[in-house]
């Protein structure tokens, strides 16, 4: 499966930098921010796509006030959403800024608007928010237009999540990476459950990966390791720009070590090889072999006086030992003299 150039089956993991609202409302900000996501070593930047009217009602009722331990608590939906979205207006230069630079580009629809609107830009894939994966039409919708279909999975139950899937499946669109995340800003590490990414895979036949929402890189490395084909990482060039986002969000310089720690990981993986390269062969010079620790005469009994297992690995393989002893030897053999019969 690719997104855009990239093959997930051969290029390793495939490394977004969320922007979401750490544009802090400036288009500068914003190019700057794709800039330094391409110097640190992401794949993609990701933006989000909506209006605060395409996510919810302009309405000061109890419903619509943030209100349960998250950094927002307090704050109008709809006023959040007008501080944190990400004009339509600048999509068109961040594609193409994003293009001229060499680092892929697309985004979340919020709903069938954005959709629309995004096409024209030929996206490499669309992410469909952890939020919005109760959103059967929009998924459908998305789905329809055979780009891959990148889902988080944050607040599902088991059963919206097939029913995710089926829905891209039945439209024909294979090509479904689901994430695993924690919908907390910031997640606690003890939420994070990653042991889910590969059980993700399995039990819906997809591919599957991390949208990272704790602090630090160790999530993202041990998301690798445990067969993540994505990873996705709230990005910021610095947290002192502020922000809706910013204190959840991974600062350019750690962002860098944290791609670095991927690679070091995928390379480290690397595959299942029981065979024999030539460093490993080299090294077998210095295994166990058997040697002659005593000068043997012809007709004399090799016992373990005479002979030993001991370093280098030039001699016979110590697993025949005990098969020699007591037998008789057939010619002489002087002491430090690899043992073959």
């Amino acid at each position: 499966m690719k997104i855009g150039n990239f093959d997930l089956s051969s290029d390793g993991v495939y490394i977004i930098a969320e922007m979401s609202a750490n544009h802090n409302g400036s288009l500068q900000t914003a190019l700057k921010t794709i800039k330094a996501a391409q110097e640190a070593g992401a794949n993609a930047i990701k933006l989000q796509t909506y209006t605060a009217d395409t996510m919810t009602l302009e309405c000061q009722k109890e419903d619509f006030i943030i209100k349960g331990g998250s950094l927002w608590d307090g704050e109008n939906l709809h006023d959040l959403y007008k501080k944190a979205y990400t004009p339509w207006e600048w999509h068109d230069e961040l594609f193409k800024y994003a293009r001229s630079i060499g680092i892929d580009i697309f985004s979340s629809p919020f709903d069938k608007s954005a959709v629309d609107f995004l096409e024209q830009f030929e996206p490499s894939a669309y992410k469909i928010a952890s939020y919005e994966i109760t959103d059967y039409e929009l998924i459908k919708y998305t789905a329809s237009k055979g780009r891959p279909m990148i889902i988080s999975t944050g607040i599902a139950l088991e059963d919206e999540i097939q029913d995710a899937v089926n829905i891209c499946k039945e439209l024909g669109n294979e090509n479904i990476i689901l994430l695993k995340c924690t919908s907390e800003y910031p997640a606690p590490l003890k939420e994070a459950n990653l042991l889910t990414i590969p059980s993700l895979a399995s039990k819906f036949d997809v591919l599957s990966g991390f949208s990272d929402h704790t602090t630090g890189s160790t999530a993202a490395i041990v998301a690798v390791s445990l067969g993540a084909k994505i990873v996705e990482k709230h990005f910021i060039i610095d947290k002192s720009i502020g922000g809706e986002d910013a204190a959840f969000s991974m600062e350019a310089v750690d962002f860098k070590e944290m791609v670095k720690s991927i690679r070091d990981t995928q390379e480290l993986l690397g595959s299942v090889n029981y065979t024999m390269s030539e460093a490993k062969q080299k090294s077998r010079d210095y295994c166990r072999s058997i040697y002659v620790s005593k000068d043997i005469k012809k007709g004399e009994q090799f016992s373990n006086e005479n002979l030993r297992s001991v370093r280098p690995g030039y001699g016979m393989h110590p697993k025949y030992l005990n098969e020699v002893l007591d037998t008789i030897a057939t010619k002489d053999y002087s002491f430090g003299e690899r043992f073959e019969r």
